[in-house]
């Protein structure tokens, strides 16, 4: 179990991320690959995802077991990391020092071999190679499907903004998911080992991850700036669009129209007009008009807020989706 304990000045402090992180869904999805569980949430794509890895990703997979201890300098939490290439640029930059240690406590001295043992020692060749195997990585296992992964990190960093809107800091928490439990000032995660992360007044940021799973994850050094990583829901038939199809029509779609329906499932937790055409693969002005549409038909609220247009399913628009997909409705 994870307990992450709070005072009154963290609970002020935190925050939700505002978007993927590159590092985080690389690391994430390389041991999700490695697994054999959550079938229905990443089947598809495990089985579309392996037989176009080049050899240079698979050398991620010994810096990722698929359990287990992995080393916090993959996923930093400082530093420029707003593109693959900022963050990239950040990971690289990491101490020979502390190189060394997070790779010994993966693997002891006598069992470093090869690349991994220059890698610890901050070897600029084997640096090189791990920076282009994350490209590499990121371009043929995740690029085809990040309009989706953007897409579905945005629908719920709405939902969470949304518990954090109606009930604070502690309803935000609470809400997080069947893996969390609240119980102030601590919050309980199923962990696959038993640690505390103590926040001292740091703040916690929330990333929601698109490949975390099943559990959330933290960080091993409790000394960095706090993050907890959480799994979130995932649209039904996800990996499709990755296939050069349209998003599974679903029952809606005879019934509204496939991109109608499309839209409205955007903004089952909340979307810009340019998330929903983002998502969608469509234009920007054929989302606003569909958008009047289902405005007009009492299925969709829109709120406007410093010139941008925030669109979010009412309670009627709610449940002609939840007909559709029951579990998320």
């Amino acid at each position: 179990m994870l307990r992450v304990h709070f005072t009154p000045d963290d609970l002020a402090r935190v925050r939700v991320a505002p978007g993927p992180d590159f590092l985080w869904e690389i690391s994430n999805s390389v041991q999700t690959l490695q697994r054999r569980d959550g079938e229905r949430e990443f089947g598809a794509w495990r089985r579309w995802a392996r037989p176009r890895l080049s050899a240079s990703p698979r050398l991620l997979s010994r810096l990722l077991p698929p359990r287990g201890y992995s080393p916090d300098f993959l996923t930093p939490t400082t530093g420029d990391r707003g593109s693959l290439q900022a963050s990239v640029d950040v990971l690289l930059s990491t101490p020979r020092r502390r190189l060394r240690a997070e790779l010994e406590r993966l693997a002891p001295p006598v069992r470093l071999p090869g690349w991994l043992g220059e890698l610890a020692g901050g070897d600029a060749e084997a640096l090189r190679e791990l920076g282009g195997a994350l490209h590499t990585y990121q371009r043929e296992a995740l690029a085809p499907h990040w309009r989706r992964v953007h897409a579905d990190i945005d629908a719920d960093r709405a939902l969470r903004l949304r518990s954090l809107l109606d009930g604070g800091t502690e309803a935000l928490l609470a809400g997080l998911g069947p893996q969390f439990r609240w119980r102030a000032p601590v919050l309980e995660a199923a962990y696959p080992v038993d640690q505390d992360l103590w926040l001292r007044g740091r703040g916690l940021v929330l990333q929601p991850s698109f490949f975390c799973w099943p559990t959330p994850a933290t960080l091993a050094d409790g000394e960095l700036p706090p993050v907890l990583v959480h799994p979130i829901h995932h649209t039904p038939d996800w990996c499709a669009p990755a296939r050069g199809t349209r998003p599974a029509p679903g029952p809606l779609g005879p019934l509204l129209g496939h991109t109608r329906a499309g839209v409205l499932r955007a903004t089952r937790t909340g979307c810009s007009t340019l998330e929903a055409a983002r998502l969608l693969g469509v234009t920007h002005p054929a989302v606003s008009q569909h958008l009047n549409v289902l405005r007009e038909a009492g299925l969709v609220t829109t709120v406007r807020r410093a010139g941008r247009s925030f669109h979010v399913a009412t309670a009627e628009g709610r449940a002609l989706l939840a007909v559709e997909d029951p579990p998320a409705g």
